[in-house]
């Protein structure tokens, strides 16, 4: 069982990579193929909230990982799949943050899908990037 005690002690973004990498199972029954339970869960008041308090915790940064900051769409990674029965009996650890990371879409699909760590992209800031006025 991942967890996110282990997975911070692991100083580097490969390793954390190498941690929580699934090596593409793809097919296995997970919570993400029953697609209604997916749409009642993450709209869940209590999943919003875990959510918030976990992308807070790892500071925005991709598994994280200072330095690994995310500039597009933020998602939290469940490290230990979900099954469609944990969601049915109401499983604690769905929600436990112990068992939750902070990534972008990019390393969430390497995670579950790719052989490799995707390499960091690295934003150029200009001034007045960030107006959203303008």
């Amino acid at each position: 069982m991942r967890t996110y005690s282990e997975l911070i002690q692991l100083p580097t973004f490969e390793e954390r990579f190498e941690y929580l990498s699934l090596e593409g199972s793809v097919g296995v029954e997970t919570f993400g193929f029953d697609r209604y339970l997916n749409q009642v869960f993450y709209h869940l008041p209590e999943w919003r909230r875990v959510r918030r308090d976990v992308i807070a915790r790892d500071m925005g940064c991709d598994l994280g990982l200072e330095g690994y900051d995310i500039y597009g769409r933020v998602l939290i990674h469940h490290m230990n799949p979900i099954l469609p029965k944990d969601i049915e009996n109401r499983n604690p650890d769905i929600l436990n943050p112990e068992f939750l990371i902070t990534t972008c879409k990019r390393t969430h699909d390497a995670i579950h899908y790719g052989a490799a760590a995707p390499e960091q992209e690295f934003v150029t800031r200009t001034a007045g990037d960030t107006c959203p006025w303008k």
